[in-house]
């Protein structure tokens, strides 16, 4: 039996219970595919991040992103957790304020700012597309649309690695009572090849701009606590909209949670170039080493 230095942290978070959780072995050289998806499916946590040393010039680490269910090329929580849970183990350490991730998605970067528990980590996100702007009242939204008070965008289906539906409703108030029709999501994300339902609203709350409910259909059906990917996908359309909130360096900030007992504050940006920032806070909840056959 092998030991693993092995993490768990909440993301877009600053307590314990308010973000997206997420296991993290700090060195996983040793463990095979098989093993790291058997530790994913044992975790039981939306991700678990795998570290190895970089092969690359120019980054940092490499990283491995898994599911209870597969590999993940890309997702924006586990690269944000990441990069805090080998700042915080001194395992790596910024340069001018930037780390360098390397994965399936390629060469990514990350800006730190900050330090200790006020410390941020942004991950500049794959290029998101519109694939397709429909009808609010296309026949294959219908059923995940019924009954709900839609805001002045159209629904997009946006792929940032991962493909979303985005819709924007009427204000706040609607969007975090609205109950989802988890069979009429399921049967869309199965039909697009999507992950399902992603619904915002813009907020008076001094402290964000948007809120925000992500209603993942397929393969199983869950609302996800935070999601930084599903997030830059809706920064991206929103920028291509010229539907940004009117703050300095197109940045703002979303809540995402609530409705799953969680409270998640994202910050997103983009930037001169088009670019898609999206970070946030974390907190580690658990340090210690996993034992695990090699």
């Amino acid at each position: 039996m092998a030991r693993f230095p092995f993490a768990q942290l909440d993301v877009f978070a600053s307590r314990p219970g308010a973000g997206n959780p997420l296991a993290v072995v700090l060195d996983a050289q040793g463990l095979d595919d098989a093993a790291m998806q058997a530790i994913a499916r044992w975790t039981r946590l939306p991700e678990t991040t795998f570290v190895l040393p970089a092969d690359t010039p120019g980054a940092d680490y490499r990283l491995r992103i898994f599911s209870p269910r597969r590999e993940v090329p890309f997702a924006g929580h586990p690269s944000v957790g990441t990069a805090h849970a080998l700042l915080d183990a001194g395992r790596v350490a910024a340069r001018d304020g930037r780390l360098v991730q390397q994965g399936a998605a390629g060469l990514l970067p990350l800006q730190v700012q900050g330090h200790g528990p006020t410390r941020t980590v942004a991950v500049r996100t794959p290029r998101a597309r519109v694939q397709e702007i429909a009808a609010p009242d296309d026949p294959r939204l219908a059923g995940a649309l019924r009954g709900l008070r839609l805001g002045a965008l159209p629904p997009v289906l946006m792929d940032g690695g991962r493909r979303w539906w985005l819709a924007e409703l009427a204000d706040e108030a609607h969007l975090r009572a609205l109950r989802p029709d988890w069979d009429a999501i399921a049967a869309l994300a199965e039909a697009s090849d999507s992950m399902g339902l992603f619904v915002y609203a813009r907020s008076p709350d001094p402290v964000y701009h948007y809120a925000v409910r992500a209603f993942v259909g397929a393969p199983a059906r869950f609302e996800d606590a935070a999601s930084g990917a599903a997030n830059a996908t809706l920064a991206a359309w929103l920028a291509a909209q010229g539907a940004l909130p009117p703050q300095p360096g197109g940045f703002y900030r979303v809540s995402q949670g609530r409705e799953v007992g969680h409270d998640a504050i994202l910050e997103l940006r983009v930037d001169a170039d088009g670019e898609v920032w999206s970070g946030g806070r974390a907190v580690q909840v658990v340090r210690g080493e996993l034992d695990w056959p090699a």
